[in-house]
């Protein structure tokens, strides 16, 4: 049955959960009852979203077409179903993936999904999730039925709750791990879905397994729960159970998690994860939402205060037999093979042997369990067909029992294959286009949906991570080994979904004006760490304009290869050779050269910002503004910071941080009051009047939450620093200063119309 179809309920009657059923039921007649205005659209936005149906770009009822914004006409006229978000504009729709698996059924209903309801394309998220775009509000009970029906759920991939619990794709069939995390994420999952403590958070909560620590694919560090499978205790005696992180996450400043418990047994893992709920309900920011993550509480508790809290609370939960239950349930849900385990074939004999040589190189992985492998089905920017998905469900029934999962780069992998199977697997691949290498290397570009989709983006992610893939591709075979072996991550704005922070060569959109006209640009940053659960973060180096990222690459690569020491990672690299030399390295591509247009429009995007009346000025040198001599003074004040928190000196660090943030306010002040004094009082004083309270420096989405750092930092100006503050007020600095830039941006645009 195609959309329209109003059938879906009664066709799957009987064959839903009854409370799922009861659920989808409900939302449905919040729909009728909000298109009779009966609910209030803000509590309409959150029970949609807490059933993972997102807004999207241009949901407002406008778009821009590069000089100015146009009307869009819906049908239902102003109806909206939330703040500025127009009902007939098209949405996405977030699915919950837990532990990333599925089976061939899933599949295929996934792509009856993507074909029936969206743009016939399934998107794989960074939290191995996967979204639908271009969905209409009215259909999403349908949708959700077919997925109960399917045995996946939206509830809660979106809004004020606990999101995807996300696991290592490769647990249970690792050579490394302690033991196999899948079944106790999954227990996990189920445990705290519509768990009455997880209701009443001020922000999402977001869990993660690593069945190790030398790996990456758990990235247990950078999230709100992360828990790393260990052994306790010596000479192989001791007991498998979980060491506890808490209060990690990347968004606009990125926070390590912090070791709440160096050992707990498996038992007390879902007990342990309610109580930890309860605390943040009870105590997590309700009212501000910039500081209503769990990061900001245990920073500002302090590790140890939380973790006599959650104690505390731990010993008061009433006894639940799901602790136990539900744990032993997913215990006895044991993958196995489809086929005898094999060796793997001569290549010589394989009339594909150049390309396939290659795929079994970047996208197989030997399994703990010998004469098996997993295989990486790459997807660039993280997208499958309709069609694609059908057969990649025929290829897992013909080669495995169904055991695929998707990635935290964006791709599946196929567990269980035989080393036999190899050249079948990869020719039924190929067949259906899935049969790309690079998988895991610097080719496979890891992308937010950027200005595509999100509401949220500043530039182009996916054009741009799609053109560094091509590039990529194309150099592949010539590429130094250290080079193939380096990750690329993009986003399209501040807020890492594109997990830019913890890459080698991250990038994220922000604006900036040049000679008073915009070009999208994107923040380099450098050194992160992928391995170690996301060990470390890299640093913010120079905004660079969109066009010339592809040249970044080019030079931070080749002198890598060039001259980094034997052994030597990218982010030792950057860090031995410093930041101030790193940021020489890229200062010619910080402006685009005169006259080239190009640089006004972004990467897959046709249209051109307005150039009005642009010309080539006769004299030596541009009329320069306080506002932009005011920028470059924060700036200089910020990369001097920089280099004393390289340093270690973190006092410095912090106060330079600072005095940036106060000189970018600075700048904006003297745009409406010429003659404002370097009284940092005064200063505070006026942005606070001028630019706060009017709402002319907030964000769109993010509101005041970038002011909010100034005013942090004025308040604890003078008072020591640590290692961690300064390094977060670095970040908020860097944050102020792109968020200042674009106030004045909407200044001159004000202006100009």
């Amino acid at each position: 049955m195609k959309t329209s179809n109003s059938q879906w309920k009664a066709h799957l009657a009987g064959k839903i959960p009854e409370a799922l059923a009861a659920e989808v039921d409900a939302f449905e007649t919040d729909i009728t009852l909000r298109k009779q205005g009966k609910i209030d659209e803000r509590l309409f936005a959150e029970t949609r979203l807490r059933r993972g149906a997102y807004g999207q770009r241009y949901d407002n009822g406008q778009r821009h077409d590069g000089k100015q914004e146009q009307r869009v006409s819906y049908p239902s006229g102003e109806l909206t179903k939330g703040p500025m978000t127009m009902w007939d504009a098209p949405g996405m729709q977030r699915i919950k993936i837990p532990a990333g698996g599925l089976n061939g059924a899933q599949l295929e209903t996934l792509a009856e999904l993507a074909e029936e309801y969206s743009d016939g394309i399934a998107h794989v998220t960074t939290r191995q999730d996967v979204q639908l775009h271009y969905v209409h509000i009215d259909d999403t009970p349908s949708i959700m039925r077919r997925l109960a029906a399917a045995e996946i759920t939206t509830r809660e991939a979106c809004g004020n709750s606990v999101r995807n619990v996300t696991a290592c794709p490769y647990a249970g069939v690792c050579q490394d791990e302690v033991f196999d995390v899948t079944p106790y994420a999954k227990a996990l999952a189920k445990f705290l879905l519509g768990h009455p403590d997880c209701q009443n958070f001020g922000r999402k909560f977001k869990p993660a397994f690593s069945g190790c620590r030398q790996h990456a694919c758990g990235l247990a560090n950078m999230h709100d729960l992360g828990l790393i499978a260990v052994k306790h205790g010596e000479n192989g005696s001791g007991r498998f159970g979980f060491e506890v992180y808490v209060g990690g996450g990347l968004g606009t400043v990125p926070y390590q998690a912090k070791l709440l418990e160096e050992f707990i047994p498996p038992e007390e893992l879902l007990p342990l994860a309610q109580a930890i709920a309860r605390v943040f309900a009870q105590l997590g920011e309700k009212k501000n939402r910039n500081r209503a993550r769990i990061k900001f509480l245990v920073h500002d508790l302090g590790i140890e205060k939380f973790r006599e809290l959650v104690r505390e609370e731990r010993k008061n939960l009433p006894f639940d037999p799901r602790w136990t239950e539900y744990v032993k349930d997913a215990l006895n849900e044991q993958e196995s093979a489809l086929r005898p385990g094999g060796e793997g074939p001569s290549l010589v004999s394989i009339s594909i042997s150049e390309d396939f040589g290659r795929w079994v190189k970047s996208n197989t992985r030997p399994q703990r369990q010998a004469g098996y492998v997993t295989a990486t089905v790459a997807l660039p920017l993280g997208d499958i067909t309709a069609n694609q998905l059908r057969s990649l469900a025929d290829i897992v029934r013909r080669f495995t029992r169904e055991t695929i999962r998707t990635t935290v780069e964006q791709n599946f992998v196929i567990r269980w294959v035989s080393r036999a199977d190899l050249p079948e697997l990869y020719k039924a691949l190929q067949a259906a286009g899935l049969g790309a290498a690079g998988a895991g290397t610097i080719v496979d570009v890891v992308s937010c949906p950027g200005t595509d989709t999100c509401k949220l983006g500043i530039s182009s992610s996916r054009g741009l991570a799609g053109e560094l893939r091509t590039r990529l591709a194309e150099q592949s075979l010539q590429m130094d080994e250290a080079v193939q072996n380096l990750h690329i991550k993009v986003s399209g704005c501040f807020n890492s979904c594109g997990q830019h922070h913890v890459s080698d060569l991250g990038f994220y959109g922000v604006s900036r004006k040049l000679g008073g006209y915009a070009v999208p640009h994107f923040q380099v940053v450098l050194g992160g760490e992928w391995e170690h659960n996301a060990g470390s973060y890299g640093q913010p180096i120079a905004a660079v304009p969109s066009k010339n990222i592809p040249q970044v690459v080019a030079r931070m690569t080749g002198r890598y290869v060039a001259e980094r020491a034997p052994g030597e990672s990218f982010k030792d690299f950057a860090k031995r050779i410093g930041k101030a030399e790193l940021k020489k390295m890229l200062d010619d591509l910080t402006r685009p050269p005169a006259g080239d247009r190009s640089y006004f429009s972004d990467w897959g995007d046709p249209r051109e910002y307005s150039l009005g009346d642009m010309g080539v000025g006769e004299c030596a040198g541009e009329v320069v503004s306080p506002f932009d001599f005011e920028m470059g003074a924060a700036e200089r004040e910020l990369f001097e910071g920089q280099l004393a928190f390289e340093a270690g000196e973190t006092q410095s660090a912090g106060m330079k941080a600072y005095q940036a943030m106060l000189r970018a306010a600075k700048a904006l002040v003297v745009i409406q009051l010429a003659h404002v004094s370097d009284d940092a009082s005064e200063i505070v004083a006026e942005f606070r009047k001028r630019f706060f309270d009017t709402q002319l420096f907030w964000d769109p989405f993010a509101g005041g939450k970038f002011a909010q750092y100034f005013f942090d930092a004025h308040a604890q100006a003078g008072q020591p620093y640590t290692a961690d503050s300064s390094r977060y007020l670095l970040d908020e600095a860097q944050l102020f200063i792109d968020a200042a830039h674009s106030c004045n941006n909407k200044l001159m645009t004000a202006v100009t119309v």
